[in-house]
């Protein structure tokens, strides 16, 4: 085994090791989390919230048995799996030792560590950007065609992971049209093409049977979360998440407009400010771009190797490898959940001076939202699967949430699993189960909107009463209540029926 190989597999290792011990185990899981577990009992070729991919893990997840241990080992798998295609790209520019080793550095001790801790497709995202734009210095290099078509299986699988990628496409067109127009001119672009569309098809067909849910959640996120995104936040943004390898990255930004080796390579230098432009325009969340900069580290690094590999120079080496591990060593303290809520409310200057008690509602807080968001999950599922295990008429309750957390918690920590929550938000809508028969109703309520529930719904039912609420105050979910109405007067179904009709009609 060589000594290359070595360093590769110690980076690996590494980086499974930092993702498992820089989150606290008095954080939970978040609630996009839950909701992609779930997606493991409803198997289909697209959702409201994401492509099918996710579903897929999420299915091996459960037939490993839905530990904790295979949920955070996916995300983290991906996030190694970049490394790795780093270190090939640095290898096909080229470069040795020095630039295998500060570009491994750079890609593990960064923002994607963050990103990797969360079961969420944004970790598999920067896995397929980082991978096809391997595959295309592969191409360049060799200008074989077989590239095309390994290219579109990547991008068809990165495009049912993920529809951000498209926006990597909408940088490199434009990029390639002005640099490399002869990729074109080639006929088995075009059948890659076809193959993409091929692949990608069986999710367009669900999306077009469904009335192109996707538009719909686009439409509610710009609404809800993008209209609080400022453009200069997004820009500075960028600048954070790698900041300990800002250095290679710009390198790597000079090298492809003056180092004559990568003038081939021209076009990825474009297609970072095409992107950039799009992102910054459409008022995007921040992390939708990070998956544009792992291949940039893989560029500076070797343009690094080349300019401090003489003379007195090759004495700046280790520092260099030492820059992106001073950076960390900081940023480890406030950018990860490894801190107990209690530190972070004794340390808010910390947090406040990077922005991150700011949540998408355009307000600080106490914690930031992520960690919010991994609070009082475990709660609410208690008491509700408390609470289920008292009505007198078992598997005849519906449980009717506000949000997609707070299904899918319940149906992650219920210990029946005979039944399940469903809500109108999210992929919910679809998972209803109207063949049954109810007469029970526990509706779980935000704090905020519980509003007149009781008042509303009470007269529909023989029994009713408040049977608990979320207690943890640091939780984004604090004061969510649980309602429970028992033998109804009406037709649930019915009325669920057409309130699930509705707000169809709405989207």
């Amino acid at each position: 085994m060589t000594k290359k190989t070595l360093l590769l597999i110690g980076f690996i290792i590494a980086k499974f090791v930092l993702q498992y011990v820089l989150i606290s185990p008095e954080y939970e899981l978040q609630r996009d989390e839950f909701l992609h577990l779930d997606q493991a009992h409803h198997l289909a070729w697209g959702y409201i919230s994401v492509p099918p991919v996710t579903s897929w893990i999420s299915t091996i997840i459960f037939l490993l048995g839905n530990l904790l241990f295979w949920i955070r080992f996916f995300p983290a798998l991906f996030g190694a799996l970049t490394i790795v295609v780093v270190w090939k790209a640095i290898e096909e520019l080229k470069g040795n030792l020095f630039a295998l080793v500060l570009g491994a550095t750079c890609v593990l001790l960064s923002a994607l560590l963050r990103l990797n801790g969360l079961y969420q497709p944004n970790s598999l995202d920067v896995l397929c950007w980082t991978t096809f734009c391997f595959i295309l210095i592969k191409y360049i290099n060799s200008e074989n065609p077989k590239w095309f078509y390994i290219g579109m299986v990547v991008l068809a699988f990165g495009f049912l992971n993920k529809y951000n990628i498209v926006f990597l496409l909408v940088g490199l067109f434009p990029a390639l049209l002005l640099t490399k127009r002869s990729i074109f001119l080639d006929k088995n672009f075009y059948f890659s093409v076809v193959l993409f569309i091929i692949l990608i098809s069986p999710n367009l067909i669900w999306q077009y049977n469904n009335n192109f849910p996707v538009y719909h959640h686009m439409q509610q996120l710009a609404k809800t979360q993008l209209v609080n995104v400022n453009r200069w936040d997004f820009l500075k943004d960028q600048l954070l998440f790698f900041i300990g390898s800002l250095f290679v990255i710009m390198a790597a930004l000079y090298a492809l407009l003056i180092f004559p080796p990568f003038k081939k390579y021209r076009f990825f230098f474009w297609s970072l400010v095409f992107t950039l432009t799009v992102f910054t325009y459409l008022k995007a969340k921040s992390y939708y771009a990070i998956g544009l900069y792992p291949i940039y580290i893989a560029f500076g690094a070797v343009y690094l190797e080349t300019i401090l590999k003489t003379d007195w120079k090759k004495y700046l080496q280790p520092i260099a490898i030492l820059i992106p591990i001073l950076f960390f060593i900081p940023m480890s303290k406030i950018m990860f959940p490894n801190k107990s809520p209690n530190y972070i409310l004794n340390h808010p200057e910390l947090y406040k001076k990077y922005g991150l008690l700011r949540w998408e509602d355009g307000k600080d807080h106490q914690l930031p939202q992520d960690y919010a968001d991994m609070l009082g999950w475990k709660e609410l599922a208690h008491k509700m699967d408390s609470i289920y295990s008292t009505l007198p008429i078992d598997e005849q309750t519906l449980i009717l949430c506000d949000n997609y957390g707070q299904a899918g918690a319940f149906n992650f920590y219920t210990q029946n699993k005979n039944v399940s929550a469903v809500s109108f938000s999210a992929d919910y809508i679809d998972w209803f189960q109207l063949d049954k028969k109810y007469v029970n109703l526990i509706r779980v309520k935000e704090f905020g909107s519980e509003g007149n529930e009781f008042k509303e719904t009470s007269p529909y039912f023989e029994k009713s009463y408040t049977a608990g609420s979320v207690t943890n105050k640091l939780a984004r979910e604090y004061g969510t209540t649980i309602f429970v109405f028992e033998n109804a007067k009406i037709d649930i179904n019915q009325r669920i029926q057409k309130e699930i009709n509705d707000e169809k009609n709405y989207r």
